[in-house]
C-alpha cells in the first residue's frame, strides 16, 4: 500500500451506498469487517475536520427518474417495490450522517452524476477525495472513473469497499482502479487523516 498524504482543508471522505439492508448480510462485507472499518474511517475524518459526504440511490414514488432504456434500474421500477425517496432512511446506522454533513440522493450509479455532490466538493475547495462503498463494481467504479475526469486526487479504501462478487472486487482494486486512484487500506487513510 502506498504512503498516503492528504491535503489539510481540501480532503473529503465519501461513504457511498452503505445500505443497512445489504451491508449486514453481504458475506464479502461481513467477513472482512467492512462496516466496522468504514466507521473507523468516518470517525477519523470527523476528528481531522475533513468533509464527510454520503450518497444513496433513491427514487420518488412512481420512479419518475427511471426510463425504459435504463438497464440498471428499469427492473426496480417494474418490480412494484415501494420507492424510498430519502437517503437517510437506508444508510447503515453504523455510519449515519451527522447534522451538517453532505448527504445526496442519487438516481444513477455514479455519486457525482445528477447530484449536488460535485458542487458541494468544489464549493469547499476539495482536491482529495477518499471513496469507500458498496458496490465496488457499482458506485465505486462509476464514481472513480467520473471523479478522475474531474481531476480529483482519488483514494479508494479497498477494505472499506465490498461487492457481491469478490473476484470482481479484487480485479477492480488490483487492476483497474490503480490507473486513476491510489488503492489504500483503512489504516493508511486513518493515519493520513491523523496527520492533517
Amino acid at each position: 500500500m502506498p504512503n498516503v498524504t492528504l491535503t489539510n482543508g481540501h480532503t473529503a471522505v465519501l461513504i457511498a451506498d452503505f445500505y443497512a439492508e445489504i451491508m449486514n448480510t453481504l458475506p464479502h462485507a461481513t467477513q472482512r469487517g467492512v462496516v466496522e472499518k468504514a466507521a473507523r474511517v468516518q470517525a477519523a475524518a470527523r476528528q481531522a475536520g475533513a468533509m464527510v459526504c454520503y450518497c444513496a440511490t433513491v427514487f420518488r414514488p412512481g420512479y419518475p427518474e427511471i426510463g425504459q432504456r435504463n438497464k440498471t434500474f428499469s427492473h426496480r421500477k417494474a418490480s412494484g417495490q415501494t420507492a424510498v425517496p430519502d437517503p437517510m432512511d437506508i444508510i447503515h446506522p453504523a455510519v449515519q450522517p451527522q447534522e451538517g454533513e453532505v448527504v445526496v440522493g442519487k438516481h444513477r450509479v455514479n455519486a457525482l452524476y445528477g447530484t449536488g455532490l460535485d458542487l458541494a466538493l468544489r464549493a469547499n475547495d476539495i482536491h482529495d477525495l477518499v471513496i469507500l462503498g458498496y458496490a465496488t463494481s457499482g458506485v465505486v467504479l462509476s464514481t472513480v472513473r467520473y471523479a478522475a475526469d474531474l481531476d480529483y486526487s482519488l483514494y479508494v479504501v479497498e477494505d472499506c469497499c465490498s461487492d457481491s462478487d469478490a473476484n470482481v472486487h479484487d480485479f477492480l482494486t488490483q487492476r483497474i482502479f490503480p490507473r486513476q486512484a491510489e488503492v489504500v487500506g483503512a489504516d493508511d487513510i486513518i493515519a493520513a487523516l491523523g496527520a492533517l
